[in-house]
C-alpha cells in the first residue's frame, strides 16, 4: 500500500503494534527501487498477512524521509510496536531479505516453543534443529524432571551457548556433596536464582580443580539465562570475580 505523511501514523506507526510494517522508501527515478520492489512484494506476500508492505514515495512525503532520516534510497525499515526494529539501505540480495523478514515473524519453530510442553518443543527441533531457544528450553524442562541423560543429548549441540554449556555443567554437578553445591542445586530446581547464585559463588571460593570449574561454569551459565544488566548478574559477577580470584 502507498503511504503519504496524511495515513503514515494510522497505516504504519499504529497498524505495527498489531503486526510488522515494512515501509519502503523509494522514488520513480530510482532503478533499484523498481528492481527491488517485486523482491520484497512477493516475500511478503508469502506470509500470507504476517507482515504487511508500505511504500512510501519520498519524493511526494518529503517530511516522511526527513523524519526516518533516510539519506540514500532504496531505503527499508521494519516497525514494530510503533518504532523501527530493523532497516536495510540499497539493493540486498533475495536471501537477506528473506532473513530480513523472518526476524519480524516468527517461524513454525518459534510458535512451537512459545507454547512450551515438551511435545511442541520436541517437534521445534525437528523444524529447525539449530532453534537454540528450543534446546534450552527443552532442555530445562528435562533438568526439573531429572531426565539427566536426555537432557545432556538435547544440550549437547548447543553447548556453544552460555546458557546451555551452563546447564551441561550444573548436570555434572549432581551428586556433589559439598553442601553449598547442593543447597545451590535444590535453589535452581526451585527458580530462586538469589540462593542459588549465593550458595554456589560460595561454592567456588571452597574448592578448586574441575569440579570449581564446572561451578563457575553452572554460574555464568545462569548469568547468560539472566541476562547481562539483571540485578542478579552484576551482584554475583563481582562475588564471583572475587571467588576466582
Amino acid at each position: 500500500m502507498e503511504v503519504t505523511e496524511a495515513t503514515f501514523n494510522d497505516e504504519v506507526i499504529e497498524r505495527s503494534r498489531h503486526v510488522p510494517v515494512i515501509v519502503d522508501y523509494w522514488a520513480e527515478w530510482c532503478g533499484p527501487c523498481r528492481q527491488l520492489a517485486p523482491i520484497i512484494e512477493q516475500a511478503v506476500a508469502a506470509r500470507e498477512g504476517e507482515v504487511v508492505l508500505a511504500k512510501v514515495n519520498i519524493d511526494q512525503n518529503p517530511r516522511l524521509a526527513q523524519a526516518a532520516q533516510v539519506s540514500s534510497i532504496p531505503a527499508v525499515k521494519a516497525f514494530r510496536d510503533g518504532a523501527v526494529v530493523d532497516e536495510f539501505v540499497g539493493l540486498i540480495p533475495p536471501p537477506q531479505i528473506e532473513a530480513f523478514i523472518n526476524r519480524l515473524v516468527p517461524s513454525q519453530a518459534d510458535r512451537l516453543v512459545a507454547i512450551g510442553d515438551e511435545a511442541s518443543l520436541r517437534e521445534a527441533l525437528v523444524h529447525d534443529a539449530g532453534h537454540l531457544a528450543a534446546r534450552l528450553e527443552l532442555g530445562r524442562l528435562l533438568i526439573s524432571e531429572g531426565r539427566v541423560e536426555e537432557a545432556r543429548d538435547v544440550l549437547q549441540p548447543a553447548s556453544f551457548d552460555q546458557a546451555a554449556e551452563g546447564m551441561l555443567a550444573r548436570l555434572d554437578l549432581a551428586g556433589a556433596e559439598q553442601p553449598d553445591i547442593a543447597a545451590g542445586l535444590a535453589a535452581l530446581d526451585r527458580e530462586d536464582f538469589d540462593v542459588a547464585l549465593s550458595h554456589l559463588t560460595d561454592a567456588v571460593a571452597a574448592t578448586d580443580g574441575d569440579l570449581r570449574d564446572a561451578i563457575r561454569m553452572t554460574v555464568v551459565g545462569l548469568f547468560g539465562q539472566l541476562g547481562d544488566q539483571h540485578p542478579l548478574t552484576l551482584k554475583y559477577r563481582k562475588r564471583l570475580a572475587r571467588a576466582l580470584y
